[in-house]
């Protein structure tokens, strides 16, 4: 049995995964409460969202903008803006065509649509097959706490991710555009029949929900120091996985889903003889299981609550 402070330790680091897992997972749960598809693209958007952080610190760099307190700040509204704007048209392009086809077809759809931003990356960023090495623009150094290190880097890393996922429901709770988003994840066709905009309500939903994969693709670059083209394809497997853990169509499920999938992860690490080799494996092995006994979620699927 590994010592309690290893598992402690494994357990904070797994939450600091389980924070970029919750943000991706989010966005899952938000296109699927509203328009009941499942957008497949989504991981590869969280990719695009790492690659363009880094392109605009590039740019700030060179333009000679190196602090953090500045650069961040306008990195993560680029890439938010940038994310967006592609979740919308991938709306537009990928879902809202289909929304009369088959669910199979939008599926088709939208992994065609990750594939092409993947295959893009590689081709078009330079040297895009190698992964790129993402500046350290967090405070360096931590404490240490019952034998548990705590990373100032990592307490940022947390910190903006709760931040915005704070801000997702201030959003969808204190806001005209939240209240129409849940309005139409309960009953489209009763939202516009009370004076509704479905079309830019989905808008709205998309471009939330690539944001957020935008903040999380970011955050993966400064926790990992680096970035890779196939980020996305893991990376949307395991938001899936989580928002499905904590119920499709559920923020809160979401959010439980991805802490716990990645404290799964990094305590499986510490508990298997060469756990980090296969702590995906077990991950996905309990969620196989758990999703066998309750297949609706922790926190249920589409309920009244669950946008």
């Amino acid at each position: 049995m590994p010592p309690l402070e290893l598992l402690l330790q494994q357990a904070w680091n797994g939450v600091m995964l389980g924070v970029m897992y919750a943000l991706v997972a989010v966005g899952f749960t938000l296109f699927f409460g509203v328009l009941d598809v499942i957008h497949f693209s989504h991981g590869d958007i969280f990719m695009l969202g790492a690659f363009t952080g880094l392109t605009v610190l590039a740019g700030l760099r060179a333009a000679g903008v190196g602090g953090a307190l500045l650069a961040l700040p306008l990195t993560f509204a680029a890439s938010i803006l940038v994310t967006g704007a592609v979740g919308v048209l991938a709306e537009r392009v990928c879902v809202k065509p289909l929304a009369r086809a088959s669910p199979l077809m939008t599926l088709l759809a939208t992994l065609s649509l990750g594939l092409v931003i993947r295959e893009a990356v590689l081709i078009f960023y330079p040297r895009g097959a190698d992964p790129k090495p993402f500046p350290r623009l967090l405070p360096q150094g931590g404490v240490e706490l019952g034998g548990v290190a705590i990373r100032y880097e990592n307490l940022a890393i947390l910190g903006i991710g709760l931040a915005a996922m704070v801000a997702v429901d201030l959003v969808i709770r204190r806001t005209r555009m939240g209240a129409a988003i849940r309005a139409v994840a309960q009953e489209p066709e009763a939202a516009q029949m009370m004076g509704v905009n479905l079309d830019r309500t989905v808008d709205a939903t998309f471009f939330l929900g690539s944001g957020l994969a935008a903040v999380a693709g970011i955050l993966s670059g400064l926790y990992y120091s680096e970035i890779h083209f196939i980020m996305g394809v893991t990376g949307g497997v395991i938001g899936f996985s989580a928002a499905a853990i904590g119920g499709l169509g559920n923020v809160y499920g979401a959010i439980i889903g991805g802490l716990l999938f990645g404290v799964l992860q990094t305590t499986a690490a510490a508990l298997i003889p060469r756990g980090s080799e296969f702590r995906d494996v077990v991950a996905f092995a309990v969620v196989m299981v758990f999703l066998v006994f309750k297949p609706s979620g922790l926190l249920g699927e589409k309920s009244v609550e669950r946008v």
